[in-house]
């Protein structure tokens, strides 16, 4: 089996600033490794650096085994992308360039069809064979069958763009678990999973003899998934690491106990160096007038600055600090009232009814209608359906959308969509950002802000709206865990509704009610979080 060896990574930004400071750990062979570390911390550029993409300043990456990697969008590929691209382009060096060769002597001897192409082309077919395509090719037709259900020879020229977010990590994953290298990196590889999915991706890594570092923000996955924690810590000369050796239901404790220590290191130096101090001014006041005390004095003054310049032995690493703060407000009792409604071609007719204060989890499998039912309530015309629903008195809906799909932000930085949306001219507009900690995105496009940045943007257009009625469309897929927890802290407190679509099981803790879309096209209401198999 093989390893993953980081050792003193430090990389620095192109306008300066340290990103990664002396960054260090070990993925032992065998091992479930989980990276976390808030939005920007620097999670995607060691992920470059691993993957080799990126180069580090200094410090060393050391792998051993073979590394099969998982970007976290796999859904941005060409349209023209095929199923069969895609295995390839997780496949080894060796039969990504066999087929490369086999593509273009392909091409050739269907456009110019000269002898030396039909040569070309045999020659390639032979060097596929000698590679092991072949032998990849019937790996693929296990993947395929497991993940789409249909051989590769079926599937194998299918657009990638036609499959769901979902069944392309399946494929991908399922074809790294088949194939011959011994370490994975996963980069989100929960994203687009519904909850059953979910579970399907804990038992494989779990089972999988091979060695395994993912990044994810999925508390439920974390914990079931990860026996070490290695978390990215935003420090005031640049991330670090810190490497917790237990479960993700320890680690919130273990970082608390170890912060406190580093706090209370930090104090007792502080106390020390304004001690010394003191000193120095006592005894410079008493070297003026006596000559004897000048070498106490000088003395000290050494001490002083020695002690300085060793500094404090660490601080603790800087804190998150995102305020989401959600305002609501009082509406009629009954918040929302469905009658025999069924959205076209996805549920049959129900009846459901939400009242004031509601905390409502809408769940079920991917494609069951879940997201076409926020978006009908949030008034999209787009969405058909038959039936009725209606707003209770003073509801005042305000939608979060999963993908972030906001053609209207695209081309506009957040000052402008805050000054065109909420008349915030730029000091209250940079003030409501460093709250959700994206001040540093003020004069940024929205479309160039990492998933997370979006979510936390959204966040906080639905915390100005003053909405009364929250929907929210997988709002903890990308957020990092300070800002979930924040989040859900602030729907405790919200005074309205809250009615979400997620595949989050911790975040599903939350709720107290529960709408059920099953795969059969039935919706009902349930006392407990089903997650259907």
């Amino acid at each position: 089996m093989g390893h993953i060896d980081v050792s003193g990574i430090d990389f620095s930004l192109s306008d300066g600033r340290v990103l990664l400071n002396d960054v260090n750990f070990r993925v032992g062979e065998g091992a479930k490794v989980a990276l976390i570390g808030a939005n920007g911390s620097g999670k995607t550029t060691l992920i470059r650096m691993i993957c080799g993409d990126l180069d580090p300043e200094s410090g060393s990456i050391a792998i051993s085994g073979g590394l099969g990697v998982m970007r976290q969008f796999i859904g941005s590929v060409r349209d023209e992308t095929t199923v069969r691209d895609l295995l390839i382009s997780v496949a080894p060096k060796k039969i990504r360039d066999a087929a490369l060769a086999v593509s273009s002597s392909e091409h050739l001897m269907n456009t110019r069809n000269e002898e030396r192409d039909q040569m070309a082309y045999a020659q390639a077919l032979s060097d596929w064979g000698d590679a092991g395509g072949y032998d990849f090719e019937v790996i693929w037709d296990v993947c395929c069958t497991e993940a789409l259900g249909k051989s590769f020879d079926r599937v194998a020229q299918r657009a990638v763009n036609t499959l769901s977010g979902g069944e392309q990590k399946k494929l991908v994953l399922r074809a790294l678990l088949q194939g011959p290298e011994e370490v994975l990196l996963l980069d989100e590889p929960d994203n687009y999973l519904d909850v059953p999915s979910k579970r399907w991706l804990e038992q494989v890594i779990t089972e999988t003899k091979k060695t395994v570092l993912f990044v994810s923000h999925d508390r439920e996955l974390l914990d079931n998934t990860a026996n070490r924690i290695v978390t990215l810590e935003q420090g005031a000369s640049g991330n670090t690491t810190w490497v917790h050796g237990g479960k993700f239901s320890t680690w919130h404790e273990a970082r608390k106990a170890r912060n406190a220590r580093f706090a209370e290191v930090l104090l007792r130096w502080e106390q020390e160096r304004d001690r010394l101090k003191e000193l120095v001014r006592t005894l410079q006041w008493q070297a003026a007038s006596s000559p004897d005390m000048a070498s106490k004095y000088r003395a000290i003054q050494t001490r002083l600055r020695k002690f300085e310049e060793v500094g404090a032995l660490e601080a603790p690493p800087i804190e998150q600090d995102v305020q989401v703060r959600l305002r609501g407000g009082r509406t009629g009792l009954r918040a929302l009232t469905i009658e025999k409604l069924s959205l076209t071609g996805l549920t049959d007719p129900f009846d459901f009814e939400i009242f004031f204060g509601d905390r409502v989890a809408v769940l079920g499998k991917n494609g069951t209608g879940k997201s076409h039912f926020l978006r009908m309530i949030s008034g999209d015309s787009s969405v058909a359906y038959t039936g009725e629903f209606k707003l209770g008195a003073r509801v005042s809906p305000g939608y979060f959308a999963q993908t972030h799909s906001h053609p209207e932000f695209q081309n506009k930085t957040l000052l402008e969509l805050l000054w065109e949306n909420y008349s915030l001219q730029l000091g209250p507009a940079k003030s409501v950002l460093r709250k959700y900690e994206i001040h540093g995105q003020a004069e940024q496009k929205f479309s160039s802000l990492s998933g997370g940045q979006q979510a936390r943007f959204q966040v906080l257009l639905l915390e100005l709206s003053g909405s009364t009625m929250l929907l929210l469309d997988e709002p903890t897929d990308n957020l990092d865990l300070a800002s979930a927890e924040s989040l859900e802290s602030a729907l405790g407190q919200y005074e309205g509704t809250v009615v979400a679509v997620t595949h989050d099981r911790w975040f599903t803790r939350g709720f107290t009610r529960y709408l059920i879309f099953g795969a059969n096209g039935q919706v009902y209401q349930s006392p407990e979080p089903i997650f259907e198999h």
